[in-house]
């Protein structure tokens, strides 16, 4: 079983940056994805980004595509989201998590996340 212990999360203003990380501990082999999805007080569960565990290809929501970025540093089992040009529709639980599967579809087959980073964009 992996564990994820995400951090980096808190209040920006909007149009601010901030970089998520997610550092994974445990058997970390046993997945096709790694990435990002976030929850907001009424709205459902959206899947941000992954990145494949094999060829590093990547997946983002339209909704942040251009704005963050998706990176891994294996030799830490370390991922990274980098968030550029917040706004307050991205204010979230950001959670880190595993996944059976990469692309669109990668939410829908979650194995492990961890506790999960506040992020409030606001003035």
């Amino acid at each position: 079983q992996v564990q994820l212990v995400e951090s980096g999360g808190g209040l920006v203003q909007p149009g601010g940056s901030l970089r998520l990380s997610c550092a994974a501990s445990g058997f970390t082999l046993n997945y096709y994805a790694i990435g990002w999805f976030r929850q907001a007080p009424g709205k459902e569960r959206e899947g941000v980004s992954c990145i494949s565990t094999s060829d590093g290809s990547t997946y983002y929501a339209d909704s942040v595509k251009g704005r963050f970025t998706i990176s891994r540093d294996n030799a830490k089992n370390t991922v990274y989201l980098q968030m550029n040009s917040l706004k307050p529709e991205d204010t979230a639980v950001y959670y880190c998590a595993t996944s059976k599967r990469g692309g669109r579809t990668w939410v829908r087959a979650l194995d492990a996340w961890g506790r999960g980073t506040l992020v409030t964009v606001s003035s």
